[in-house]
């Protein structure tokens, strides 16, 4: 999940650093998109493996 968000929301980290300023980030909506679809990507091949 952070590689996804460093890709493609420019979010260095996901943890939580008790700082507005550090822990609220503005990001596009197509950056939102294409984390959405990395992830269903994601998902989608780890089902595939376990199978």
């Amino acid at each position: 999940m952070t590689g996804i968000a460093k890709k493609h929301l420019f979010i260095e980290t996901l943890e939580e650093r008790k700082s507005d300023s550090l822990d609220f980030h503005e990001v596009s909506v197509w950056g939102v998109q294409a984390a959405l679809e990395a992830a269903y990507a994601a998902g989608l091949a780890a089902a595939r493996e376990a199978k």
